[in-house]
């Protein structure tokens, strides 16, 4: 099957929403609301692991009632296409001098838990004076380490997503739910 993009609804290839734009918003103000308590009258500099949670922390930044500093870091689980690493490398380091500042890394998703805990190593080295996790979705799934983040958008089953920044071979990132591609979609040889 060729997809014809021009006049394709990338929402047809979703199985099942499980977390709906409602439910986004609302969720999101909610931890704007609780991330700005918890930093009031600081600065924070947020580090947003990109390109899965840029549009999550879009939204984020704008509920919150602190200045902000922000930075964005890109990590890659594979040297090339096909062989993954054993951890995550960043290919596209921060700017902001971390040293003593309050400083909260956003993600997308957090699944096996090796993309922020290799994140969270890299950037304590940096001497922050505090180092805090946001994530737009916990997957009830088994870690590859011991990790947890500290803000949590929603808890997810163990299945494939997309939307809302979360993408299949950078595809779905558009969509302003989340939801569960089709089996079918999930590694059509076109796409490989």
């Amino acid at each position: 099957m060729h997809l014809d993009n021009s006049a394709h609804n990338p929402l047809e290839d979703i199985d099942k929403i499980l977390v709906d734009e409602t439910a986004i918003k609302k969720r999101i103000q909610e931890l704007g609301a609780q991330i700005t308590q918890t930093y009031q009258g600081r600065e924070l500099a947020v580090i947003a692991i990109i390109n899965g949670a840029i549009i999550f922390v879009a939204d984020l930044i704008r509920e919150l009632g602190l200045p902000i500093q922000l930075d964005c870091v890109r990590i890659s689980s594979y040297r090339d296409e096909v062989i993954p690493i054993q951890a995550p490398e960043i290919i596209d380091k921060i700017r902001l001098d971390l040293k003593g500042l309050d400083v909260l890394v956003i993600d997308d998703i957090l699944d096996s838990g090796s993309t922020l805990f290799r994140v969270v190593e890299i950037l304590k080295a940096m001497n922050p004076a505090s180092l805090k996790t946001c994530v737009l979705l916990d997957k009830n799934t088994t870690r590859t380490v011991d990790f947890e983040a500290d803000f949590v958008g929603f808890q997810i089953p163990d299945e494939f997503v997309v939307g809302y920044g979360l993408d299949f071979a950078e595809r779905y990132r558009q969509l302003p739910c989340i939801g569960v591609l089709r089996p079918e979609l999930q590694n059509p040889p076109e796409w490989a």
